[in-house]
């Protein structure tokens, strides 16, 4: 056990003290914040100084009052012929040319749009929706039905979801909520898995090709120099998580405070600048989407506060520990029977369509999170860590979860165990190449 700690001690602070993990661990939390406000500021400045001049050729005559200009957008009609109208284009980008033939009641698909270059798919979702209007109306009023009657039948359902107790009691809850919660619980576990899994194997290498191994073999046993390093590199993994955590928060609030940025208030700016670039007819109908919007967020951030957070951060910690054990004693036995990365690709991608698969089947369980296939799955070892984070936020059953941990536990035993076999020959193998069946012989080998 001594041995054990010395191994995981050194991995752990020869790790921490690089000055990639450094720069990393304070990095990443800055640029995502900066990565997200940088993107906000350009969502908001694109809206600004977008001047278009467009000309509407109407050859129906029924949309003479229907395209009305504001600040950023001005409608002039003309008689002109299409050919000539295209000539004036030439050199103004700014400008578009609308044409809407007389058959347009007949021939929606006659709406012709020219511009320079591109058109950008707002401004004409905005030129189609005005047309789409207004031959909408035409066809209710010769129906007899008014404006007021669509409106009035068009009622938006948002139903109070609320899950029982094993009291029967009734809480509120959020299946928004825990949709997001479980996808980001798994994807995380998926992509932490992955990476410190294969550094476990990366370590190895670079030891056995540096026969540093050799050294270190004389006065460690194998399998207690694979579980340090197998641990050193998990503590590793856990200090960088919770440090971005609390930077992630630190840098979050800061913002807030210094610049008075808020990722609600800084949306809805967004989407005012989008409502600004809308006909003043349209501007009711997105006044509505947007406070619609912003009533989910805000709903979503109450509704979050009902999910089981302890259980999920508890749950969080275990199964990324296990899933990281059970994968990275698999990679440590792929780096000690290799000498270079060309040998290990071979090995490796049986050992991660598993993990790969428990994305996928973290998907389907997030739709059915009761189903037998959600339950199976988050049953099997190599896939109930990424699966069963994404089912507890809709909550699981205590002896499921304790099911599924203890098979867990189980299922890292046993990968520990036989990684631990192939380990001790091939970490001083050398000039073999290896294959499925040499290590079946080295799993058995008795020397």
């Amino acid at each position: 056990m001594k041995n054990i700690f010395l191994v995981l001690k050194r991995e752990y602070l020869v790790r921490v003290r690089k000055k990639s993990f450094i720069v990393m661990t304070i990095l990443t939390p800055v640029l995502i914040a900066a990565f997200y406000g940088i993107i906000v500021w350009a969502a908001v400045g694109s809206f600004k100084n977008e001047r278009k001049t467009i000309q509407v050729i109407d050859q129906s005559g029924l949309f003479k009052n229907k395209f009305k200009s504001d600040k950023n957008t001005t409608f002039q009609f003309t008689t002109e012929s299409v050919a000539v109208a295209q000539k004036k284009l030439k050199g103004k980008e700014e400008n578009l040319l609308v044409f809407i033939p007389a058959d347009i009641m007949t021939r929606p698909e006659g709406l012709q749009i020219y511009a320079e270059k591109n058109i950008g798919p707002m401004l004409q979702g905005r030129i189609e929706k005005i047309v789409q209007q207004e031959l909408r109306n035409i066809k209710l009023s010769k129906a007899g039905i008014t404006q007021k009657v669509i409106e009035d039948a068009n009622q938006n359902v948002d139903a109070q979801t609320f899950s029982l107790d094993d009291e029967g009691k009734t809480q509120s809850s959020s299946t928004m909520a825990a949709y997001v919660a479980g996808y980001a619980a798994a994807f995380l576990l998926y992509i932490f898995i992955l990476i410190y899994g294969a550094g476990v194997m990366q370590g190895v290498m670079e030891e056995k090709s540096n026969r540093i191994i050799e050294v270190i073999i004389s006065s460690v046993k194998p399998f207690h120099l694979m579980l340090g390093k197998i641990l050193g590199v998990a503590a590793v993994g856990l200090t960088q998580f919770l440090l971005w955590g609390v930077l992630t928060f630190a840098v979050t609030t800061a913002t807030q405070t210094l610049f008075g940025f808020n990722r609600f208030t800084a949306t809805q700016e967004v989407m005012n600048k989008q409502a600004e670039q809308a006909d003043p007819e349209l501007k009711k109908e997105m006044e509505k989407q947007q406070n619609g919007t912003l009533q989910m967020m805000n709903n979503f951030t109450k509704s979050a506060q009902s999910l089981p957070l302890t259980q999920i951060f508890l749950c969080f910690i275990f199964y990324f520990l296990g899933g990281y054990l059970l994968y990275s004693s698999l990679y440590a036995a792929i780096g000690a029977s290799v000498e270079n990365q060309q040998e290990a690709g071979q090995f490796t991608f049986p050992i991660m369509l598993p993990i790969i698969a428990a994305i996928f089947f973290a998907q389907l369980a997030i739709n059915q999170p009761d189903g037998s296939l959600a339950f199976w799955t988050s049953m099997i070892p190599f896939t109930s860590p990424v699966v069963m984070m994404a089912r507890i936020p809709f909550g699981v059953p205590a002896w499921q979860i304790a099911l599924s941990m203890g098979f867990l536990v189980l299922g890292f035993v046993g990968t520990t165990w036989l990684a631990a076999r192939i380990y001790r020959v091939g970490i001083l193998m050398y000039g073999k190449k290896v294959n499925y069946k040499e290590l079946s012989k080295w799993i058995f080998y008795k020397g």
